[in-house]
């Protein structure tokens, strides 16, 4: 666009020179070798502006005479760099397509188009042609290679990373994925591998580095750096509480400053500021925590902040934190617990049915049974509150990759993943769930009336309409005698093929031998009845 402006600038510019000049009419004499030459002032001025062209059309005709070798060269080169890099492309594609034969063959052809020094993608594409070949090896070796170049290091780094993830090889996985992170935290997969070997020893301040790096790069958010800054704080504190709490206490502040709902991190806080006799600070950072989310930790931490309490004021401290947070099954369970240790036995068993009503778990049922235990000594409603128990839905715990734990981790034992610990109820057991009536948990046993006569001769009908058809009778004797009897597939077995026919109760609803359905289900009983005969 310069370019053209500047042209019309020059045409409009001699136009109005020639223009000027017409408008002022004279004549030039040049005398040159004894002869004068007359020409007009017009004339003189074409014939200087024709030679200056000529001169510029000689010069360039001279010029690209010269050049003409090496714009053929550059036209030939040039040509079989575009050549080069459509075989390249067309290997990457079938790289990543998986056509193996394809990507070897564009390889080779793009090689000899294109020197590798000057395109670093031939040894990307020769490396992924090994590995669709199998040659793990030859890939490997690729990928070494590419260290050696600034360029390529990282994905060299990264190719010998997931060669060494393939083989199991966990410690030089993390060894190229370190190198990897201390030159680029920025990279993803670079950044967690590492994290998860930092963490796994123990590292907790090389690993609070390397979120920072990760913060200051973007490459996670601020609210995950924070998440994840509080986790290993509160990692780095659970380490460091024996043996240098001054510094634990720090790192536990610092944890539950960024993340305040966190009950580790404020567990791990109160407790050290409860050893250095602060109790009221730490108090109101169990009371925040609490607030956001119950935890029996916090409540147990709390109503035991100062030891030489007595059981009446570790009461009215349970008390104080279900104020804080009504209506909610750990707030009545933890005025329970402190109610059974202070003998109040009405308050703790109020509380411990209020806290089933809102959330029916097995720990609720074993509190009511302590309590039963403890105030009469029912040996028979402990066990039936224990049986209950088993059924019951498991209590919250720490759940991470299918691990239950009762403590709190920083890192899955599992994948080793940081932050995999959530708090939650674990898997069902297998049938668990019982009906909410529990008053109604124990079903009858199906019975069968007393043998009588047939008519005709035994037969099992397990149509009812059949069955219909059948008039029996049973004498008042008989009825009496022998009016319920269990039935199991024992006694089906003893009876032999001729002996008389029986006829079942009125709620009969499988047969001898059918093992049945589980208790808790037996509202979801199918409404048809079979009879036997």
């Amino acid at each position: 666009m310069i370019r053209i402006l500047l042209f019309l600038a020059v045409v409009f510019a001699l136009g109005l020179g020639f223009a000027w000049l017409a408008d002022r009419p004279g004549e030039m004499v040049v005398t040159f070798s004894g002869y004068q030459y007359q020409v007009s002032l017009m004339v003189a001025a074409v014939a200087v502006v024709a030679v200056v062209a000529a001169v510029m059309i000689v010069w360039w005709l001279i010029k690209s005479l010269w050049n003409s070798p090496y714009t053929i060269s550059r036209y030939f080169r040039v040509r079989r760099r575009d050549r080069g890099y459509q075989a390249l492309s067309t290997g990457m594609i079938a790289a990543g397509a998986g056509d193996g034969a394809l990507a070897r063959k564009k390889t080779k052809e793009a090689a000899k188009l294109i020197r590798s020094d000057q395109e670093p993608l031939i040894q990307l594409l020769e490396a992924q042609a090994s590995l669709l070949e199998g040659d793990h090896e030859g890939a490997r070796e690729k990928f070494e290679t590419m260290l050696d170049d600034p360029e390529m290091r990282l994905l060299g780094l990264r190719g010998l990373y997931l060669e060494a993830e393939r083989l199991g090889d966990r410690n030089a996985a993390r060894h190229y994925a370190g190198r990897a992170a201390a030159m680029a935290p920025q990279l993803a997969w670079a950044a967690e591998s590492t994290l998860e070997d930092l963490t796994g020893r123990g590292d907790w301040d090389s690993a609070l580095k390397l979120v920072e790096a990760q913060k200051s790069t973007r490459q996670i958010e601020r609210d995950a750096a924070n998440r994840r800054r509080a986790v290993l704080l509160t990692a780095k504190a659970q380490a460091l509480i024996d043996s240098d709490p001054n510094a634990a206490k720090t790192a536990a502040l610092e944890a539950n400053r960024l993340r305040p709902d966190f009950a580790p991190a404020a567990v791990v806080a109160a407790k050290l500021l409860f050893r250095q006799n602060d109790v009221r600070k730490g108090a109101k950072i169990l009371e925040a925590a609490w607030k956001a989310e119950p935890h029996p930790e916090i409540a147990e931490l709390y109503t035991h902040a100062r030891p030489a309490d007595a059981v009446l004021d570790r009461l009215n401290r349970a008390k104080k934190l279900q104020e804080m947070k009504k209506n909610h099954a750990e707030s009545s369970l933890t005025v329970a617990r402190a109610a059974l240790d202070a003998q109040d036995y009405k308050t703790a068993r109020q509380e411990a049915e209020a806290a089933i009503r809102m959330d029916r778990r097995e720990g609720a049922y074993l509190l009511l049974a302590d309590i039963e235990e403890a105030e009469t000594g029912d040996q028979g409603k402990v066990r039936q509150l224990l049986s209950k128990a088993v059924r019951a839905p498991r209590d919250p715990a720490w759940v991470a990759d299918g691990l239950v734990s009762e403590r709190w981790a920083p890192v899955s034992p599992i994948t080793g993943r940081l932050d995999a610990f959530e708090w939650r109820a674990p898997m069902e057991r297998l049938g668990q769930l019982i009906d909410s009536n529990e008053d109604a948990a124990d079903a009858t046993v199906p019975t069968i009336a007393a043998p009588i006569k047939p008519a005709k001769e035994n037969v099992i009908e397990l149509n009812p309409a059949v069955s219909a058809e059948r008039p029996t009778t049973a004498t008042a004797s008989e009825s009496d005698e022998d009016q319920v009897a269990p039935v199991t597939a024992a006694a089906f077995a003893a009876v032999p093929p001729d002996a008389e026919s029986v006829e079942p109760a009125e709620e009969l609803a499988r047969l001898p031998d059918d093992p049945g359905v589980d208790p808790d289900d037996e509202d979801q009983k199918s409404p048809r009845k079979f009879r036997l005969f």
